[in-house]
């Protein structure tokens, strides 16, 4: 079953993506470097004031929104799989005389590399969909938060991850079924890169979020369910608005990303 060794396959993809990303337009790399907070507004206001805030990113990829966070004051710890990711992200932090501190494991083992607990722990965009167990990610949130400590956590929505990548039809279950292989050439960040992925991922329903969550005694305080989404990273989608993209023909008629605050209760 290739979905045994589906990290291991899915490691190798992002090794892989990590120079393409860095060098595309999508990470605007420069202006990254120049200064930009790279989060978008979305998460900056769940986030609110994070000076002097100890942050556990989960998923940081190579570290740019861990180094936005750590140049807007916080503490900021980054977990990632990938080791050339975490290799950039260090790299990055070093450049930018940043105290930034990164971490290459598997997000299930996160608690087997840190010692202390978090204000915030933070996760967005494309996370998920790499995880077989949301009850052991909700684990791994609850372990790491202080008692009363938050939960910040912006995903691309379910209905999304319906639709084959051209959205001509509903190709996938809403709710968790089998793993989705597939094989495709280019990124997100550079569709016309000519090297080739293999993935496995997994659809999770808004459901299957919430009840791993409140499983592990996180309290959901606010929830959101957005129109648009910030990242212009799927076909077919149109700008209607600066830093906002919908799927052209959809228009606002599906969600395409939300967002979750959440809070581990004494």
């Amino acid at each position: 079953m290739k979905s045994e060794n589906y990290l291991q396959i899915n490691k190798q993809t992002w090794n892989n993506k990590v120079a393409i990303h860095i060098d595309s337009d999508f990470y605007e790399q420069e202006q990254f470097l120049n200064g930009k907070i790279t989060l978008p507004q979305t998460d900056l206001e769940a986030l609110g004031d994070v000076t002097g805030k100890r942050i556990l990113h989960l998923q940081c990829h190579f570290g740019q929104d861990s180094l936005s966070l750590a140049r807007l004051g916080a503490k900021v710890t980054g977990i990632d799989f990938s080791e050339e990711a975490i290799a950039k992200a260090k790299a990055l932090n070093e450049k930018l005389h940043l105290n930034a501190k990164f971490i290459c494991c598997d997000v299930y083992d996160t608690l087997q590399h840190i010692t202390e607990k978090y204000d915030i722990v933070y996760t967005s965009y494309g996370t998920i969909g790499w995880l077989p167990d949301l009850d052991k990610w909700a684990s791994v949130i609850a372990g790491a938060l202080k008692p009363n400590g938050k939960l910040v956590f912006f995903e691309f929505h379910p209905v999304v991850w319906m639709y084959d990548n051209d959205f001509n039809e509903v190709y996938y279950n809403y709710f968790k079924s089998e793993p989705i292989y597939e094989e495709e050439t280019g990124t997100y960040a550079d569709r016309n890169v000519e090297n080739e992925y293999q993935t496995i991922t997994w659809n999770h329903s808004l459901s299957e979020v919430f009840q791993s969550l409140i499983k592990h005694n996180i309290s959901i305080k606010n929830f959101q369910e957005f129109d648009y989404s910030n990242y212009n990273c799927f076909s077919h989608t149109e700008e209607f608005v600066p830093g906002k993209f919908r799927i052209q023909k959809f228009g606002n008629k599906i969600p395409m990303m939300y967002g979750i605050v959440g809070k581990l209760e004494n």
